[in-house]
């Protein structure tokens, strides 16, 4: 599936991975490929990706890895996820 992560200052991620784990107001949720539509808020918390997908130039800093997936630190946030592309609009 394809990911898609934008802040205010630029898009950070944006390639193919194979899950995404957010933190969902309801808790944290994952998605895998051919995952149902949805869209969602979220709190708090990490997005963790697994895949190589491009990460941009000058960002890099805000990722670190952890069990072998990347992480990415939000405040909040919104994920839409349909037809295996998920774009997660982040502060």
């Amino acid at each position: 599936m394809y990911l898609e992560i934008v802040s205010p200052e630029a898009t950070l991620v944006t390639g193919t991975v194979e899950s995404v784990t957010v933190p969902g107001v309801n808790g944290e949720f994952q998605m895998l490929n051919n995952h149902t539509a949805i869209v969602s808020t979220l709190e708090k918390g990490k997005v963790k990706f697994s895949g190589n997908p491009s990460i941009a130039e000058g960002h890099d800093n805000k990722f670190s890895q952890e069990d072998g997936k990347w992480v990415l630190h939000i405040s909040s946030g919104t994920i839409e996820m349909k037809d295996n592309k998920v774009i997660i609009l982040t502060d």
